[in-house]
């Protein structure tokens, strides 16, 4: 039977390994929308190459570029965020939400509101606001499946089990670019070597995520949402290898681990293909090769946004959405040159601070529109924290 399926963020990495699984057997898809951002070239072309019967830009001044980049294909072509949601309401079985950032809740919400299965590689929707996220699936039928290695991996190893008899889940961290520098050298590292991982292909904002191990934090408070577990029972352990995704501990003292080449293609295809498991082009790994598997506790002086994390966890409410907004301003002014990279873990403590004086923060209700206000505001409070350092 053919699929239909649809890919948010089809530019990024995520997308591109999800059109790299989807063309190797293009016959048993048809390609309902993909959607992107300034790389409209590549949209265009991927559209063209899966005849997909949509394709959105989500920057309305590049619509004419990508009107002209499809000309006489048949496709149609939109922009804007009422073009997303538009796309998102479109009948599919299979959504890929890969778009980065807080941008992907509504598209994401939308999905689920029409029954869709959604792949959820768009980790900020879990952690600002996951409760409001998995209680649309469960109101209308909806499956969201964890594209994330890490929770894919605990997904996987949690089938045929029941929560109740789970103890501990514990998610690996590389410790990204910087895991063995001196700590007194962070403070003058760069964002090009911040954007050097040395294990997985991402795009650079993300590893250089992985490097300040913000990715981490906003994967424990994932791990919370999604599996309904208590912030005590989340454990992070560094794994330079990445081979050990996940694991999961019961309680009489079983620990179960995903094992894995650090490929991306191979959570995205057993979402993909859930809940079967078929054949994927990843590496198989050679363990008398590898040898040896090793585990460091992390250190929260190099990696403050751990402890931030679980202070958030620890505020609930709203306190994700201001979490992460604060960590993208945080970032964009680290790649700008603007701050020092030590620093983006201060801006968002400031940040975090200041509206933490707000009993609104942990009591407001969560919703689409509070989420977005709450999102405004953290970024204008990074902002000014930035400035101050400036």
């Amino acid at each position: 039977m053919v699929r239909r399926v649809s890919i948010f963020g089809a530019t990024g990495s995520i997308g591109q390994n999800t059109i790299d699984l989807i063309a190797r057997n293009p016959d048993a898809y048809e390609i309902i929308a993909l959607t992107g951002g300034a790389n409209v070239t590549q949209l265009a072309a991927d559209a063209r190459r899966l005849r997909a019967d949509v394709a959105v830009t989500a920057h309305e001044e590049q619509l004419p570029e990508l009107r002209d980049a499809l000309a006489g294909s048949g496709i149609e072509t939109a922009a804007g965020e009422a073009a997303l949601l538009e796309a998102a309401a479109r009948p599919a079985d299979w959504i890929m939400s890969a778009i980065v950032g807080a941008a992907g809740l509504a598209p994401g919400l939308e999905a689920l509101k029409h029954g869709t299965t959604l792949a959820l590689a768009n980790k900020e929707s879990l952690v600002t606001a996951g409760a409001m996220l998995m209680a649309t699936a469960r109101d209308h039928g909806a499956q969201v499946l964890p594209v994330d290695s890490e929770h894919s991996a605990v997904f996987q190893a949690l089938v045929g089990e029941e929560m109740a008899a789970v103890e501990r889940i514990i998610i690996t961290a590389s410790g990204g670019a910087f895991r063995d520098w001196p700590l007194e050298a962070l403070e003058h590292a760069t964002p090009d070597e911040a954007s050097s991982h040395p294990n997985w292909d991402m795009g650079r904002r993300i590893t250089i995520d992985s490097a300040s191990m913000f990715n981490k934090s906003l994967e424990l408070i994932e791990t919370k949402e999604y599996f309904g577990v208590r912030p005590d029972q989340i454990e992070v352990v560094v794994h330079p290898e990445s081979l050990i995704h996940a694991m999961v501990g019961f309680t009489d003292g079983a620990i179960m681990a995903h094992v894995g080449p650090p490929d991306m293609r191979h959570a995205i295809g057993y979402a993909l293909h859930w809940p079967e498991r078929q054949s994927l082009p990843v590496h198989r790994l050679d363990l008398a090769q590898i040898g040896t598997f090793t585990f460091r506790a992390p250190d929260e002086v190099r990696w403050p946004a751990l402890r931030l994390a679980r202070e958030v966890m620890g505020i609930g409410g709203l306190a994700g959405a201001a979490f992460n907004a604060a960590k993208e301003r945080a970032l964009d002014g680290f790649i700008a040159g603007d701050i020092r990279f030590t620093a983006m873990a201060e801006v968002v403590e400031d940040v975090l601070t200041r509206l933490s004086a707000d009993p609104g923060l942990s009591s407001a209700q969560i919703t689409l529109d509070t989420v977005r206000q709450m999102d405004h505001l953290a970024r204008q409070r990074a902002a000014e924290a930035i400035s101050a350092r400036g």
